[in-house]
């Protein structure tokens, strides 16, 4: 099936990894109306053919896409890889103990896009994310913006969502971000959260539904950072939610639109850090992260800011031990 934008460029995503996030991923995108064609690549030949065909059969519900089992002949001409390969984090298992399991996979995969001559942009989704968004990069020495991760793109939903509920607004009215790593070090950037364009601080006096704000910052702030501990206990995995996160940083790329997200992106120096990939805002478009946002953080979360890269610094250097 050969179906072409009139700019006669064809919006062709892949997806390296068949498994629950990289099948609800391409679920979701199918439906978008994204892309003109998904390619799902996987070790197990089976499982691609099974997802590929439980995809198919839904085409006369969604927008015409070509959506078929591939392999790394397929990087070349892709606007987007999308890499979710890797071990499954466990019940009870940090981000960062998936380190070594994945960090291997993640190179193997980076090297195959780069032999390619592939002019696309990666976005890396694999645990843990911020480490392996380095790894990537490192593997590819491909500028630092065409090499991204999902970061947190969708602890920042997560936390969207529970200022919503807890203030009783539209999630859509709220705009917060998570940043540093995707794990137990990130923190809640209070100082860029706004509730129908009023600053959190000034917004609570008109939103009079708590008692003691500080004691529910806190309440609120750890309940996104234990969220996926919470899903992974109860169910194995986290999918749903992180398709859609998936979706949404695939449209900015694919559509060209210049949406600031919380990717996870290497820093040159940008608050102080070099040579570390953490979420931190940035303005992404078709060729991936081209700008972080260096807004001015108070010292609280400034230094909250570069425990994390420290934390995350550490992971990088336990590779070469």
């Amino acid at each position: 099936m050969n179906i072409s934008k009139s700019s006669g460029v064809r919006r062709k995503v892949v997806v390296v990894g068949a498994g629950a996030v990289g099948a609800t991923y391409a679920y979701a995108l199918s439906q978008s109306g994204l892309a003109d064609e998904i390619v799902i690549i996987d070790r197990n030949e089976d499982l691609v053919r099974g997802q590929v065909l439980d995809l198919v059969h839904g085409q006369p519900f969604v927008p015409t896409v070509s959506i078929k089992a591939g392999s790394k002949a397929d990087y070349a001409d892709a606007r987007l890889i999308v890499i979710t390969a890797g071990a499954a984090q466990k019940p009870g298992e940090t981000r960062l103990q998936l380190l070594k399991k994945n960090a291997e996979i993640v190179a193997s995969i980076a090297g195959d896009v780069v032999e390619s001559g592939s002019q696309g942009v990666m976005l890396i989704v694999s645990n843990p994310v911020d480490v392996m968004t380095y790894v990537a990069l490192k593997r590819s020495g491909w500028e630092r913006g065409r090499v991204i991760g999902s970061g947190t793109v969708l602890d920042s939903a997560r936390f969207r969502y529970l200022l919503a509920d807890h203030c009783g607004v539209d999630v859509h009215n709220v705009h917060a971000y998570i940043l540093g790593e995707h794990g137990d070090s990130e923190f809640a950037a209070w100082s860029m959260t706004n509730v129908a364009g009023m600053m959190i601080d000034d917004y609570c006096p008109v939103c009079n539904k708590c008692s003691d704000w500080k004691i529910e910052r806190k309440t609120i702030e750890q309940q996104v950072r234990d969220s996926a501990y919470h899903i992974i206990n109860a169910k194995g995995s986290t999918h749903f939610a992180v398709g859609l996160a998936l979706v949404r940083i695939t449209a900015s790329i694919l559509r060209k639109q210049n949406s600031v997200m919380t990717v996870s992106v290497m820093l040159n120096g940008e608050f102080g850090l070099k040579n570390v990939c953490l979420s931190v805002p940035a303005i992404v478009n078709d060729r991936g992260a081209v700008k972080v946002i260096t807004g001015n953080l108070p010292p609280q979360e400034l230094e909250a800011l570069r425990r994390s890269a420290g934390i995350l610094k550490d992971a990088i250097d336990s590779l070469s031990q």
